[in-house]
């Protein structure tokens, strides 16, 4: 079982440094994928636009600039309100947003809360997976013996007895 944090925000579209439009967001944290934040951008069309990148990328812009290529964040005020610049960039276009920063910053604390950092991989079942690759083999039974046999033998008789 998992837990999954949501929060519902209107994030603002820069069109130009007059203009912005406000697209309705949703900020989602999963413990079952806990390197990562998804955000859902609800442009009024029948599917939303998903973009998920690394949960600590959007941490560490809280508080500076940070980021490469596809995903950039920056702390800033704008008109005498603190809100967090995320830059995304795709092949079908480059967007600039701003999101208000203590809506954010407040969920991504309680993302910290849950799954704190350096304690994501604990989430993943590595450990579960590796030991249960590992595990001794039991010894085959006579059926698997049977299954396992070669239904084509390669000694050249054509009969099919081994």
């Amino acid at each position: 079982m998992y837990t999954v944090v949501e929060r519902e925000l209107e994030l603002r579209l820069v069109l130009s440094s007059e203009h912005s439009i406000p697209v309705p967001a949703r900020l989602t944290y999963r413990t079952d994928d806990p390197y990562a934040v998804h955000i859902s951008f609800h442009i009024g069309s029948d599917t939303p636009v998903n973009w998920t990148f690394a949960r600590e990328l959007l941490v560490e812009g809280v508080f500076r600039p940070c980021g490469r290529g596809d995903v950039r964040i920056w702390p800033t005020k704008v008109g005498g309100r603190a809100v967090i610049c995320l830059a995304l960039s795709s092949p079908d276009g480059d967007a600039l947003l701003e999101a208000p920063s203590m809506a954010v910053s407040a969920w991504v604390e309680r993302t910290l809360r849950i799954v704190l950092p350096g304690t994501e991989s604990e989430r993943l079942g590595i450990e579960e997976g590796l030991a249960e690759l590992l595990a001794p083999v039991q010894a085959p039974s006579p059926a698997d013996d049977l299954w396992l046999r070669d239904p084509w033998p390669s000694d050249g008789s054509g009969d099919g007895a081994a």
